[in-house]
């Protein structure tokens, strides 16, 4: 199936990687349905779509919520047809408190968003998937580099990342009969409106705080991109994008 043919869904497409990767989709030919909470921001990406425009829907979307998740697909297959990529990118934190002084809300608030809506938002994709012709399709992940290695003050955040590496290679194992494939990108400073702040310092592991390099969020799009495009014999379970210089390797 040429990439003219395909369609993508991502969530979290108002900003950031969601919004980097449909414009990246959407220059390769694919035709791609984009979620998030904010129907002005979708729209924002939707007119920065240029003349692709017309192969981009936009459906407001709380991954969180089973029905709205269904809406999101039956309205994507109402309209393209089919689903050949998800990419499961919405997400959220907790603010940057004492792991003590977090509240049971704002802990399940990561949660419900991180872990659940890509849950959900992969059980979806299996119930279309398994049935389309041709049969299959791709799930990729937003794992983050939180999903190997943990900032001071994360643990909501990096509890729910590696619980979608967990996520990951169970819909990989469960996925095979289906012939529906399933990765992981873990992403380090993308230059979005989340890294903002990293221009400015962020708390490092020995208590410093120090300013982290950022690299182009369009180089997150070229590995969806990538990772998309592959035959579905073939995947990529787990890859990693970060900036080259920053404290990953040798974190703490």
């Amino acid at each position: 199936m040429s990439t003219q043919n395909k369609v993508a869904i991502i969530t979290g497409a108002g900003s950031g990687v969601g919004r980097a990767s449909a414009l990246a989709l959407l220059k390769e030919g694919y035709c791609v349905a984009i979620a998030g909470r904010r129907e002005d921001a979708l729209q924002k990406t939707v007119e920065l779509a240029g003349e692709a425009s017309s192969r981009v829907l936009a459906i407001p979307t709380n991954v969180c919520n089973p029905a709205s998740v269904e809406n999101l697909f039956a309205k994507t297959v109402e309209t393209f047809g089919r689903v050949d990529v998800l990419f499961n990118n919405a997400g959220t934190g907790a603010p940057a408190i004492p792991l003590e002084d977090l509240t049971p809300e704002q802990w399940q608030a990561v949660v419900d968003v991180n872990l659940t809506g890509p849950f959900l938002c992969t059980q979806a994709a299996f119930r279309v998937m398994k049935n389309q012709n041709p049969i299959g399709g791709r799930i990729i992940n937003n794992g983050s580099i939180s999903a190997q290695t943990p900032r001071p003050h994360s643990s909501p955040y990096t509890a729910t990342k590696h619980a979608i590496t967990g996520l990951t290679k169970s819909t990989s194992l469960d996925g095979r009969r289906y012939n529906i494939a399933c990765g992981q990108i873990d992403i380090g400073n993308a230059a979005t409106e989340m890294t903002e702040r990293m221009k400015d310092g962020v708390p490092q592991a020995d208590g410093s705080i120090a300013v982290e390099p950022r690299m182009d969020v369009n180089d997150v799009a070229s590995a969806i991109v990538y990772m998309s495009s592959l035959p579905l014999e073939s995947n990529v379970l787990t890859i990693t994008v970060m900036a080259t210089k920053m404290p990953l390797v040798g974190r703490g």
